[in-house]
């Protein structure tokens, strides 16, 4: 019995040590047939690292061939199916725009968007990948409305979304939580908060979006000069008048009412300011 493993062994070492030498053999050597025949065979035995150094070679002997669109989509799933996703992407995006009559062209749009949002990072690093994604699906769900992909597509399209509002959103805290140290951070977090209003409509983080665009412009009257404060509370009611009017019941209702409370009395204290400057200098004019 022991032998009979032993044999079975050697055999199937032989055979592996005869498919590499064959493999190498038509790599370095074969001719170009023999090196498509091989990609082809070694794509469909889901061999794709092998298979991706066949097709590199073949690539500029068939382009313009018509083998070359069958190559093109084997090299892009054989690139996602290695997960390099970045690079599928790109050769799904260029099949489609290669071959617009292809049966695979639907597959090939939806893969291409797919592809890059697998290669998109955690939200809080480069949106590039995430862009490119978002990009892709959106062609896809105006291209494709009927497809049997497209409750798919729409959930990739809401997923990318979201962690771009995100990464937005946390860039606008961060503004906020360093301007304590400096004042210019502010400025650069209320008009975060406003850009993300503006670009996402509708927002998951609309509600502490416009209570955060609140705290900022709140504080930063606080922190700022007499002289310039008249317009920064008129710009710090306006923020506490749209998270009231836009959610009147708000879990951040009780702490906005607080700094409005705050503010009113600011407003008070500068007024009164103001027109003790005006007496005076009437007086002066007399």
């Amino acid at each position: 019995m022991q032998k009979i493993k032993n044999l079975a062994c050697l055999l199937m070492f032989s055979l592996v040590l005869f498919s590499c030498g064959e493999y190498q053999k038509v790599l370095n050597k074969g001719t170009t047939e023999e090196q498509y025949k091989m990609a082809v065979k070694l794509y469909e035995s889901n061999k794709f690292s092998k298979a991706l150094r066949l097709f590199e070679k073949i690539t500029p002997t068939y382009r313009g061939k018509p083998q070359m669109e069958r190559i093109q989509f084997m090299v892009a799933q054989s690139n996602f199916n290695e997960k390099n996703y970045s690079m599928s992407g790109y050769y799904f995006d260029r099949f489609a725009k290669n071959y617009p009559k292809s049966s695979k062209l639907e597959e090939a749009a939806f893969l291409s968007a797919y592809s890059y949002k697998l290669a998109s990072p955690r939200f809080s690093l480069d949106p590039k990948e995430t862009n490119k994604a978002l990009d892709a699906f959106q062609g896809f769900i105006n291209t494709y409305p009927d497809s049997d992909k497209i409750e798919e597509a729409n959930l990739h399209y809401k997923e990318l979304r979201y962690k771009l509002q995100k990464k937005y959103f946390e860039i606008a805290k961060t503004y906020y939580r360093t301007a304590e140290y400096d004042l210019r951070n502010y400025k650069a977090a209320i008009q975060a908060f406003d850009n993300l209003l503006a670009d996402y409509l509708g927002s998951e983080f609309k509600e502490e979006a416009l209570y955060y665009r609140l705290k900022a412009a709140h504080d930063f009257v606080l922190k700022s000069y007499d002289r310039r404060k008249p317009e920064r509370i008129k710009d710090a009611f306006d923020a506490y008048d749209k998270l009231k009017r836009n959610y009147p019941e708000s879990q951040f209702m009780e702490d906005s009412n607080k700094m409005l409370a705050t503010l009113q009395n600011e407003q008070v204290r500068i007024d009164a300011l103001i027109a003790k400057q005006v007496e005076v200098q009437n007086s002066k004019k007399k």
